[in-house]
């Protein structure tokens, strides 16, 4: 066993430091260059580490990106744990939350980061599965929470209730695009239509 080896089981904090700034790294270089622009060399010299030191962590490009999906999927599941955590109406909970939920689509470095690794899907099908199979967990985890006994839709049909999660997250993920097209749009200018539409998603028809 090397010593890098040994010294990456022997400090996981250390570690995880590492392939955080690894991801960093890479989503800054796939957002400037694109993922087929942004080589290894490009990675670790944003990075600050050799190209070897990186594949200590990660064995391929795609390695990157399925780790940078792991992460934004555990950042989405977070703020549904908080929904799930906090008492009183779900609905007020959900309408509140929908704010958190435009800053996040409407962030310009994040929505380059993820336009750019919807184009890769149309190309990769490896990088399209892990972005399908990201979506379906976070439609799996969101009826999970209008399924419970705090949801006010919790009787609806399932065919319904998947068009109810769906239209949720084509308008956030719709976002994204309309602020790259129109990047004078303001968070406040949203939420003003936003909430009605939300609040009209998750009351019974």
């Amino acid at each position: 066993m090397t010593e890098k080896t040994t010294k990456r089981h022997t400090d996981p904090a250390l570690a995880e430091a590492r392939r955080n700034q690894v991801l960093t790294a890479a989503a800054d270089c796939f957002r400037r260059k694109g993922y087929h622009g942004a080589g290894m060399a490009e990675i670790s010299k944003t990075a600050g580490m050799s190209a070897g030191h990186i594949y200590n962590y990660f064995d391929s490009k795609e390695a990157i990106i399925e780790a940078i999906i792991q992460r934004d999927m555990e950042e989405m599941f977070s703020v549904f744990q908080q929904f799930e955590d906090q008492p009183g109406e779900l609905l007020e909970i959900m309408l509140e939350g929908s704010e958190q939920g435009v800053d996040r689509h409407m962030d310009r470095e994040q929505g380059a980061l993820e336009l750019e690794m919807l184009a890769e899907a149309a190309r990769n099908q490896k990088v399209a599965f892990l972005l399908q199979q990201s979506d379906t967990h976070a439609r799996a985890r969101m009826r999970r929470l209008l399924t419970g006994e705090r949801s006010l839709v919790k009787d609806t049909t399932d065919k319904e209730l998947d068009g109810r999660i769906n239209v949720l997250f084509a308008i956030f993920g719709g976002l994204t695009l309309r602020r790259t097209l129109y990047p004078e749009l303001q968070k406040d200018t949203i939420l003003l239509a936003l909430k009605p539409v939300i609040r009209t998603l998750l009351l019974p028809f």
